[in-house]
């Protein structure tokens, strides 16, 4: 955010390994994402983190990490940041981005196609 709106917006899809973590990783996740994409703006500034998992922002305080976490809080030291809760219903824009429904394409089970064309008797002929 700069002075109190958003400024961009990161996508990624989860690979197949991801989908087998907590939400919490996930979250977590999500923002080493946004720290790696945007490491050229942030090296050497202050920076703050809203996320709407509350829990984030007591994940620097916790005792027992796994070693993901653990690598993950080791990233995070080398910026200058900290995290701050931001409920999801007050960032409107991003929850209609996030939880935008998706329309299943449909699918064409049988389609015939005839293509009539002189070409086949010109090589015949040939």
């Amino acid at each position: 955010m700069q002075r109190g709106k958003v400024i961009a917006y990161a996508s990624r899809q989860l690979k197949i390994h991801d989908k087998n973590y907590t939400t919490h990783d996930l979250k977590l996740g999500e923002v080493v994402f946004a720290l790696k994409t945007w490491r050229h703006y942030l090296y050497g500034t202050k920076s703050v983190i809203y996320t709407d998992h509350k829990s984030l922002q007591h994940v620097f305080y916790q005792k027992e990490l796994n070693m993901r976490k653990r690598s993950w809080i080791e990233l995070f030291s080398d910026y200058e940041c900290e995290i701050r809760y931001h409920p999801g219903k007050a960032n409107v824009v991003a929850d209609a981005l996030s939880r935008k429904q998706r329309v299943k394409p449909r699918r064409v089970r049988a389609m015939a196609m005839t293509i009539q064309s002189g070409v086949k008797s010109i090589v015949l002929a040939a």
